[in-house]
């Protein structure tokens, strides 16, 4: 299946470098049996999709670089017109990396959403040149209406600019399945208050999809990011395809907020291709207007960071 003729635009993917959303561990998941069954799942996961064992995240100053330049290569294999990297360690680290090649990465903040946050995310636009805000709902400790958070909020509705959340089901067994901010519709009261704000919420909702389709009914400011292997289908009560997934979006609201994602990172495995073709073939299925797809796995991404008045930068896609 052809892609070239899309200016593909992966609003998704973790650098491969240890530690890469730069957050204290979670307690409970260091029991060795937690450990154990967690590596266990994962093992299962490359046996299911055929992937090769993963390499270890870059921790020395030469992995790291040399990371980045098997990045460059996978954006110019694939065609790519920007991959948006939503973590890398700190916003420091991130933004000296994505300086080094404006032409094919964005870099999004990523420091916990706490008191102080919006001066940490201020400095990190303004100063390091970051686009976004990602962060993880399940690891945040404070409700998103806190009003020590509001200068966040803020200051994105001020810039018009994403903030990426993720909801649901959070790392592989042993992982999160319970927290006040579990659910996407945690965020409603903030999401509403700040509609200037576009969220895009990733993996369809991980395990919340009725929640996030609520969400977006309600609201004209919430986006579906489509990113990752989206194994959480497997494990719901009733049967879900990614056709199923991406009719119910369409219906609910249109193709102008559904953003393509991947969830690459490691390498060997790199930019995952696999779920580019996969979700393409959902939309082909669905007999999804070109002119939508285009949208999807491009445009939207390009109009949400403010890239629609750049010139091509890169290879065509």
């Amino acid at each position: 299946m052809s892609y070239r003729h899309l200016r593909v635009i992966d609003v998704h993917t973790h650098f491969p470098i240890h530690d890469t959303m730069g957050l204290p561990p979670v307690p409970e998941q260091q029991h060795p049996l937690l450990q154990a069954y967690a590596k266990d799942r994962g093992n299962r996961m490359a046996m299911e999709w055929n992937t090769e064992p993963t390499e270890p995240a870059a921790k020395t100053d030469a992995e790291v670089d040399a990371n980045l330049e098997r990045w460059v290569g996978e954006v110019e294999r694939y065609g790519l017109r920007k991959v948006v990297f939503v973590s890398a360690n700190n916003n420091d680290r991130l933004a000296g990396l994505v300086a080094r090649h404006p032409d094919k990465f964005v870099g999004f903040a990523h420091h916990a959403l706490e008191p102080g946050a919006d001066v940490e995310l201020k400095r990190a636009v303004d100063d390091l040149g970051l686009r976004g805000y990602k962060l993880l709902g399940p690891r945040t400790n404070y409700p998103f209406e806190a009003p020590e958070l509001r200068g966040v909020w803020e200051f994105l509705a001020e810039r018009r600019l994403p903030a990426l959340i993720h909801f649901g089901f959070l790392g592989r067994g042993g992982g999160i399945v319970q927290h006040p901010r579990m659910s996407p519709l945690s965020l409603f009261e903030v999401a509403r208050a700040f509609p200037e704000i576009p969220f895009l919420i990733p993996h369809f909702g991980a395990g919340y999809y009725d929640d996030l389709l609520a969400l977006c009914w309600s609201l004209p400011n919430i986006y579906i990011d489509t990113s990752g292997s989206n194994q959480w289908m497997r494990w719901m009560p009733y049967p879900l395809t990614l056709e199923d997934l991406y009719r119910k979006a369409l219906d609910t609201i249109g193709p102008e907020r559904i953003v393509f994602g991947s969830d690459s990172s490691l390498f060997p495995r790199g930019f995952s291709e696999r779920y580019l073709l996969d979700q393409l073939r959902a939309c082909y299925t669905l007999n999804v207007e070109e002119a939508d797809v285009a949208l999807i796995f491009g445009g939207n991404a390009a109009r949400l960071l403010q890239l629609a008045d750049e010139p091509n930068e890169g290879s065509e896609a």
